[in-house]
């Protein structure tokens, strides 16, 4: 087949305005339909009508009386008490060869970065180490050593990238969302725990890191900042290309620098399972390495930052995975890597490039939507006791399961799902 995946399992099927059938028992029927109190950006004019560019099955909430479930049970949390980035709404149905391609190479763009432009560049710079141009891998290397400690201070972003086209692109391959459930004033510091990490934390990059959701209007005055593995910002090239879109090195002494500056407003993401939390990805479960994470709970305590829950539905389904069980040698092998890489060798596979029931390492278009959850307010404190440690630990688990319980079904996940903390 020499079509992208995408049509086949990652668009959805057009919608349709309900038709109203006459009320019988045990029939819903539609009724007048009303604005709730539910805010849905972008779905009305100016008249206070449906936009005419926005589904109907997704343009109102309904007020009194009973709902008109819309078509697609993945297209109904467009109508649940969020605030979705204006840029989330699904596109019109049907989308040109070209705009497919676009997105498949928006989302392969990603990939490529993140699984393959690590090898590569370290073959590249051992390669010119036996050639003429050996002088460069040189320089290259003096170089490193001498910027060694730029990542965690004040980095080197470059604030166009956030606005590339080929975001939007990626975004739309899933489709991604980005959901506010409360206001982050930006007279305050925030330390955002992102869950889950799933094979490439797709959701929580392109939703902090870029403006593909608009980021920016949604929170105000906020400047995100995505921390990942320490170790990655000592890779040749590779450590250019992360620092220029805003990722900090997981570290005590950069997220401390972040959090230390006059200006309020810093956003400190950790996708706090990490690679461990990695071993766990598996479609349709939702297991998080929480119990033991506390780290995150003391840096919010040492500078009065609050703790911010959030969580991207649909994130572990983006890769179809083998786990294996934890008393399994499979798995004592995985861990026993991890611990000495820092990286955690998953076994998973997507679709194909050129055919969606092929295998391959393009992500499955499936919905993700990140969901940000209330800020808990946490008071500054130079040195925290273990109990006032572990006392806001139990808060942010019992808001991260609150906001999942809260947001579970309207983001397609079933209603007998639950959490499960390692």
């Amino acid at each position: 087949m020499d079509m992208p995946c995408i049509p086949c399992s990652g668009a959805a099927p057009p919608l349709h305005t309900p038709t109203p059938t006459p009320s019988s028992q045990g029939e819903h029927r539609l009724t007048e339909p009303r604005l709730s109190k539910i805010s849905l950006r972008g779905s009305l004019d100016a008249s206070g009508a449906p936009d005419p560019c926005i589904s109907p099955a997704t343009a109102w909430t309904l007020g009194e009386g009973t709902p008109v479930t819309p078509p697609g049970a993945l297209q109904a949390e467009m109508a649940t008490k969020m605030d979705v980035s204006p840029a989330a709404v699904p596109p019109g149905p049907g989308k040109t060869l070209q705009k497919q391609w676009l997105e498949v190479v928006g989302v392969f763009h990603y990939v490529f970065a993140f699984l393959f432009l690590v090898p590569f560049a370290m073959v590249l710079l051992l390669f010119l180490l036996f050639t003429r141009l050996w002088p460069l891998s040189v320089l290259y290397l003096m170089w490193i050593y001498l910027d060694r400690d730029t990542p965690s201070q004040e980095g080197r972003q470059i604030m166009w990238t956030k606005r590339w086209r080929i975001w939007k692109h990626q975004r739309d391959y899933f489709p991604i969302k980005l959901v506010k459930t409360a206001e982050l004033p930006p007279s305050q510091n925030y330390v955002l725990g992102a869950h889950p990490h799933g094979i490439l934390s797709t959701g929580a990059f392109s939703n902090f890191l870029t403006e593909s959701n608009d980021f920016s209007q949604l929170f105000p005055g906020l400047q995100p900042w995505l921390a990942m593995l320490s170790g990655l910002f000592y890779v040749p090239f590779f450590r250019e290309y992360i620092m220029m879109h805003g990722l900090r090195p997981v570290s005590l002494t950069s997220l401390d620098f972040v959090l230390s500056q006059p200006q309020r407003g810093q956003a400190v993401v950790i996708v706090i399972g990490g690679a461990q939390e990695a071993l766990y990805t598996t479609p349709g479960q939702h297991s998080l390495e929480l119990l033991n994470r506390k780290g995150f709970v003391r840096l919010a305590l040492r500078h009065g930052a609050s703790l911010v829950p959030v969580y991207s539905f649909g994130e572990n389904d983006t890769f179809r995975c083998k786990a294996f069980s934890k008393g399994s040698w499979q798995y004592l092998c995985q861990v026993t890597c991890k611990r000495v890489t820092s990286i955690a060798p998953c076994i998973f596979w997507g679709c194909g490039l050129f055919s969606p029931n092929s295998c391959g390492l393009l992500p499955l278009p499936v919905p993700i939507t990140t969901v940000v959850g209330g800020p808990i307010p946490v008071p500054q404190c130079s040195s925290p006791s273990e109990e006032q440690v572990d006392h806001y630990h139990r808060l942010y688990m019992d808001a991260l399961e609150r906001l999942f319980e809260e947001h579970k079904e309207s983001c397609g996940v079933p209603a007998s799902t639950h959490l499960t903390f390692y």
